[in-house]
């Protein structure tokens, strides 16, 4: 017969693959052992408390429990009839405007939120400037809230 065809690196690949799963069967072993051999039914139960969070714990039953009316319970969004309408014109100061590149940005003076302003959401005739006081409406633009129709003399 003749010599064996196998290398020396073909037989040093054999000896890590059989390494390789001799371990993997250990920790596979070892995984099976250190496993807990199925929970109670007390032990997977969760309770959840008067304020929506889940605990361990069973509700007391001693503990008086509020009553709630099926007509205060809301599933979904808002009614459009229930939210309230709020003025479109909005009043704020320009904290930021660049003339040359034609933006800028106005503070609201409700809700201290920056708005972005563009050169053509002005009203015809208008130029504003840095602390100005100026009346506006919001739109949502690509990138948040852009005002326009922006005019001199808010507040």
């Amino acid at each position: 017969m003749g010599k064996s065809q196998a290398t020396f690196g073909k037989k040093e690949n054999e000896k890590k693959r059989l390494k390789k799963r001799n371990e993997k069967a250990e920790k596979k072993e070892e995984r099976q052992a250190n496993a807990k051999k199925g929970q109670g039914l007390d032990e997977m139960l969760a309770y959840v408390d008067e304020n929506g969070n889940i605990t361990s714990t069973p509700p007391d039953p001693t503990k008086k429990k509020k009553e709630i009316k099926v007509e205060d319970i809301r599933i979904g969004a808002m009614r459009q009839e229930d939210m309230e309408e709020e003025d479109p014109i909005r009043k704020g100061q320009v904290t930021f405007f660049n003339d040359s590149k034609g933006y800028g940005f106005i503070k609201d003076s409700v809700t201290q939120q920056s708005i972005f302003v563009h050169a053509n959401g002005l009203s015809s005739g208008t130029t504003i400037k840095e602390n100005d006081k100026v009346s506006f409406e919001v739109e949502m633009g690509p990138k948040g809230p852009s005002a326009f129709n922006v005019k001199l003399g808010g507040e």
